[in-house]
């Protein structure tokens, strides 16, 4: 499967490292789905419970996404394993190959009822399950194709990063509170510094209000089926609240901001998936990869990202788009900044790619005056006529007084159709205005009239990045060594259940805990659960005691500890 995957994606995948799990990583996971089964078979889609077992989602231990992987296959899915926040425009990429990326990190219990950053909770127990069902997997897929093409800013860019940031910091158990708080600022700053919403901010909403924070049925009677809502033991429970509000779909959500970093004011509430896929077809109408042209243009402009533009339905043109020339609504000349790319139905043509056209790139585009159509549309008389021949100088007069002149060194055909022509000594003028000089080199013509689309990234990701190189990505390190001591304790009490009469062995481990002023609510919960909460024995009753007191408290650790306890009575 890994050999399908384009290389620039593959950067982000690693390996899953199942035995860098801690036994109190096991113990968070065993917990949060406990307690989450009871509450889902009421309040998540119907689909959510013969999902998990679907998609290879196991209960009582942390799944390995090789096994989730292989029974997602049977949906025409795959799985691979990654670490904490990708880009997004890598995840969308990855879901429109029908490949679900999934965090590799457990959160810590310290943040067990929600984590702003991607873990194997939310990614297997929340993401996967719903794929069985088939409307919605077809959803994913066309969300994922759709939002690969758009294109997002550099300001989205800048707001990412803020974001990885936060969830990386707010995951480590070291962190302090001048840390986080910092954090806290530049992504606040990133937010503010938004100054509009790009193609791919659009997108990023409707993925909120649906995949990540969806429900489904009547507003009357809703249920989950957000990933978001799936993983989070607390927003689970407090979504269906009177006091959030919640609205009947439309692509009205995209006028909806959100916070990751709290729980929504409100939700979204769709009839069912295939109208999910319905209002996802009427966004993409307006997004520039529809519309192309003048439009296209200016979107990418504003974006200051790399896009790519389409010609003639033939030929592609990625970079930063800088500006252009037009005359009645019909675009002249464009010009790209930065390492640009030229390809033919998504492959890069020869050695036009980022390091040729390092600095930038530039072409006119249009009909050829003397004969009303482009270069590419010309008849064999007509490519005679106008001296368009390897080793001819020629002058080409192009529409709104666009004039080139120059050696032509190569001819490049598709098709028998001039596509692309490359001179030497050229000159490229916009009426007095000097466009290219022969001191810069050979001149690359793009044979093309109409610009048919434009949309986000490259046009051959592969060959663009191998180029250039990736842009620098961190790998979320797995904190092997968090809980020592904490970490023995939960040990020894998992060997101890798989044992008969260990009543005696647990209560040295509770009595050595106590000596050790070792006071964690989940490590009690494991007391309780090695024996079966058998309050008749005075010490587990003072944990079940400790627990319930703790459960009572106003807060949603308080609220899940309380569905923990409220298993065993």
């Amino acid at each position: 499967m890994r050999k399908n995957i384009p290389k620039h994606l593959k950067v982000f995948i690693v390996d899953q490292d199942y035995d860098n799990y801690t036994y109190v990583d096991q113990a968070c996971w065993k917990f949060i789905m406990k307690i989450s089964i009871d509450f889902f078979k009421k309040n998540a889609d119907e689909i959510y419970l013969k999902g998990l077992q679907k998609t290879g989602i196991t209960i009582n231990k942390i799944p390995r996404i090789q096994s989730i992987n292989s029974k997602l296959s049977k949906f025409g899915w795959n799985a691979v394993c990654v670490r904490g926040f990708i880009p997004p425009q890598a995840f969308m990429e990855f879901q429109s190959l029908k490949i679900l990326p999934i965090a590799a990190d457990m959160r810590n219990h310290k943040n067990l009822t929600y984590t702003p950053s991607p873990d194997i909770v939310h990614e297997a127990s929340g993401h996967a399950p719903i794929i069985a069902n088939k409307d919605y997997s077809n959803y994913l897929i066309n969300y994922g194709e759709i939002a690969a093409k758009a294109i997002l800013s550099s300001e989205d860019i800048n707001l990412y990063h803020a974001i990885r940031n936060l969830s990386d910091i707010k995951e480590n158990i070291n962190s302090t509170y001048y840390r986080i708080s910092k954090a806290n600022k530049k992504l606040k700053d990133a937010y503010n510094n938004i100054s509009y919403v790009s193609e791919s901010s659009l997108l990023s909403r409707m993925n909120w209000w649906t995949v990540e924070y969806g429900l489904v049925g009547s507003v009357k009677n809703p249920k989950i089926y957000g990933a978001g809502l799936l993983s989070s033991v607390a927003e689970s429970e407090n979504c269906l609240n009177k006091n959030i509000k919640k609205i009947p779909f439309s692509l009205k959500c995209t006028n909806y901001t959100y916070d990751i970093t709290e729980q929504q004011p409100q939700l979204f509430v769709t009839p069912n998936y295939k109208f999910l896929t319905k209002e996802l077809k009427k966004l993409s109408k307006e997004m520039a990869y529809k519309r192309g042209g003048i439009d296209g243009l200016n979107t990418a402009i504003k974006a200051k990202t790399v896009c790519t533009i389409e010609i003639d339905n033939l030929i592609q043109i990625s970079g930063i788009v800088s500006n252009y020339i037009n005359s009645n609504k019909n675009i002249n000349f464009i010009k790209l900044i930065g390492p640009s790319q030229i390809s033919i139905n998504n492959k890069q043509i020869g050695l036009h790619g980022p390091k040729y056209h390092f600095h930038g790139y530039s072409s006119p585009l249009g009909n050829l005056s003397k004969y009303s159509k482009p270069i590419h549309k010309l008849n064999k008389n007509e490519v005679n006529e106008a001296k368009i021949k390897e080793g001819n100088i020629i002058s080409l007069a192009i529409e709104n007084e666009i004039v080139l002149n120059g050696y032509i060194k190569n001819i490049l055909k598709m098709n028998s159709r001039i596509i692309l022509i490359t001179f030497t000594k050229c000159t490229l003028k916009y009426k007095k205005q000097i466009l290219f000089e022969p001191s810069w080199g050979n001149y690359d013509l793009i044979c093309g009239a109409k610009i048919n689309s434009v949309y986000g990234g490259p046009a051959d990701s592969n060959n663009y990045y191998e180029q250039i190189g990736n842009e620098k990505y961190n790998l979320k390190k797995n904190q092997q060594q968090k809980y020592k001591t904490l970490n023995r304790f939960f040990k020894k009490i998992h060997d101890l259940k798989k044992t008969k009469n260990n009543e005696l062995e647990l209560f040295k481990l509770y009595t050595k805990m106590k000596k050790d002023r070792i006071n964690d609510w989940l490590l009690k919960y494991e007391f309780l659960e090695a024996t079966n909460c058998n309050r008749k024995l005075p010490w587990i009753n003072k944990i079940f005691i400790d627990l319930k007191r703790q459960s009572v408290n106003k807060n949603d650790l308080s609220r899940a500890i309380k569905r923990g306890i409220n298993i065993f009575v």
